[in-house]
């Protein structure tokens, strides 16, 4: 499957919506689309993940390299949305104590 990256700014904020599969296939694609939009400096990026069905270990090295290049230009990250799915790989890894992610609320996945 592929991944879908739309973005929207609105000042100094940046809301990147996913869709797809976050694989070793679609990560260059990803980092690519985020790497940019994270050296800019003092914005907030909030990458949504309402529709990411699957995520590998690459993907979660794009975040990763996300979180470094938005820390080093004082801007913030933060990730939402998540499936209890996908958001148990960030907190198996330990990722989830780094990374600011939102717990999903009651009644959406």
């Amino acid at each position: 499957m592929n991944l879908t990256i739309r973005s929207e700014q609105t000042d100094n904020a940046y809301h990147i919506y996913l869709a797809g599969e976050i694989d070793a296939y679609t990560a260059p694609q990803l980092r690519e689309s985020l790497i940019p939009l994270a050296k800019e400096k003092g914005i907030e990026m909030t990458i949504h993940f309402n529709e990411v069905e699957y995520i590998d270990s690459t993907g979660l090295g794009v975040f990763v390299g996300v979180l470094k290049t938005t820390d080093a230009n004082g801007s913030n990250l933060k990730l939402c949305g998540m499936s209890s799915r996908v958001r148990r790989l960030f907190s198996i890894t330990g990722l989830d104590e780094v990374i600011t992610i939102e717990e999903v609320k009651e009644g959406q996945s």
